[in-house]
């Protein structure tokens, strides 16, 4: 039995699509479907139902699926112990909102280049509900988001949330510590309309019964920066990203009386039976986000 074929309807019964699979194992629609067919020949019964404009498996189609997944297992378990030792080429699709990006994305991404030399990397960087929506099509393999992604296939951790503070220019703002009423005559820069950023940040202000000259949403922490460096106003920024932020000198966080709650990170991924790809960048990932975070607890107590 030829695995390709095996790996093929794997991807389309996981993605439930013929073309998203397509695209997934970089081949043709019309690739993929013999594929699919060629399997369905040799196993003498139909995998597909195809009477039906929606996608659905027939009986024996979800039967097999359970099998091709173990065959795929299995085919990674033999080449993993059968190996010659050499580096293999690792190939992964990530996304990542840009909280992530810059605050550790691109030492982890350093880090794992070393680990696996022969990294091939497809980096998509967009807000979590594009992100959400790609994994979950089968765009992506692996996403840094706000939010986890939930769908047949996928799995999710919890990240250590990132701290949010507020911040200002150094020229402009130069008190110690800051009520969240000095921001009353403010306008405040915070992320894209209905983010965990934004809905907290209101949540805060409405509590403290605090209303600023204008609260505006911006989708891009590069964007936000240069205006706050500009003194447009303060803007609500991980802590993380303002201290990588170096080109931007006059970028300074703001003690301030009232907390921001922190934004949580979820690291969801597609199983790929087939390759070990994503299971080692998943566990570099963690490792890697949770030295940061031990490193983070050390600096707070000296």
């Amino acid at each position: 039995m030829n695995l390709r074929f095996v790996e093929a309807f794997y991807w389309v019964a996981s993605l439930r699509s013929v073309t998203r699979a397509a695209e997934k194992l970089f081949l043709t629609q019309s690739a993929m479907s013999s594929r699919v067919a060629a399997l369905e020949e040799e196993l003498g019964v139909l995998l597909l139902d195809r009477s039906d404009k929606r996608f659905k498996l027939t009986v024996a189609g979800t039967r097999f699926l359970t099998y091709a997944k173990r065959m795929l297992e299995l085919q990674r378990q033999l080449k993993a112990e059968m190996g010659s030792g050499a580096p293999m080429e690792v190939s992964i699709r990530l996304g990542a909102i840009e909280s992530v990006l810059h605050s550790w994305l691109i030492p982890w991404i350093e880090q794992l280049r070393k680990d696996n030399p022969l990294l091939e990397l497809e980096l998509t960087v967009e807000t979590t509900p594009v992100l959400l929506d790609q994994i979950r099509r089968g765009a992506l393999d692996t996403v840094f988001a706000a939010l986890p992604a939930s769908a047949e296939g996928i799995r999710t951790q919890a990240l250590t949330p990132m701290e949010m503070v507020f911040v200002g220019n150094s020229k402009l703002h130069r008190k110690r510590r800051y009520a969240l009423a000095d921001f009353a005559e403010t306008d405040i820069l915070t992320f894209q309309r209905g983010s965990q950023p934004h809905v907290t940040l209101l949540d805060v202000l409405r509590q403290a019964q605090v209303e600023p000259r204008c609260v505006h949403t911006i989708s891009s922490i590069s964007a936000m920066v240069q205006l706050v460096q500009g003194g447009f106003g303060v803007a609500t920024l991980p802590r993380q990203a303002v201290q990588r932020l170096l080109a931007f000198p006059d970028l300074r966080p703001l003690a301030c009386e009232a907390e921001l709650r922190p934004l949580p990170i979820h690291l969801s991924y597609r199983e790929d039976p087939a390759s070990p790809a994503v299971d080692g960048v998943v566990r570099s990932a963690l490792a890697f986000v949770e030295l940061q975070a031990e490193g983070a607890k050390g600096r707070a107590k000296t």
